[in-house]
């Protein structure tokens, strides 16, 4: 029964992206949130698993870090809170240059190497990190997520956290 529903909107989610090509007109999500909410459920739909919803404290959370790494120049993941895990993404590329789409896609590209079956034993490569941004992208139990970006002197960030955390050793991330 939830196969047939996010099969259900995994197909108007297309019909709703296809209309503007036919009409000539554009319905493009608008702000930053809208497209790169719009980038991680276009891949969760189209494996038929449930949208992410977007959650304003985790955008809250991701933007302290993404502030951090643009005033210091590093490109790292913030330290755990294992009181409250919190799932993380992080991307970096040339300042101005990236659009949000393209910078989620990069993570999703990964599905290249992906296989299913038990994490950490996902990457076709043998190294979890051709895979363990997609993973966390499409990880089942994940239900919220909140993106924040920050620009430095030469690079756009972008840090985006999740609730569920995934990739968890011994769990199925579909």
């Amino acid at each position: 029964m939830l196969q047939s529903r996010w099969k259900s909107q995994a197909m108007a989610c297309v019909a709703l992206c296809a209309a503007p090509l036919f009409t000539g007109a554009t319905l493009w999500p608008a702000t930053f949130e809208e497209r790169v909410l719009a980038t991680h459920n276009q891949e969760r739909l189209a494996l038929g698993l449930a949208p992410l919803n977007w959650n304003p404290a985790l955008s809250q959370s991701a933007q302290a870090w993404a502030d951090y790494l643009a005033a210091s120049g590093r490109f790292e993941h913030a330290p755990e809170n294992h009181q409250a895990p919190e799932g993380e993404n992080i991307w970096a590329g040339t300042r101005g240059f990236y659009a949000p789409e393209a910078r989620v896609d990069a993570w999703v590209r990964e599905k290249r190497f992906f296989r299913t079956g038990v994490f950490p034993d996902n990457s076709t490569t043998g190294r979890v990190e051709d895979v363990g941004h997609y993973t966390q992208v499409i990880w089942r139990a994940t239900a919220e997520v909140g993106c924040a970006q920050a620009s430095g002197a030469r690079e756009d960030i972008l840090v985006c956290r999740y609730s569920e955390a995934g990739n968890y050793r011994g769990e199925r991330p579909i």
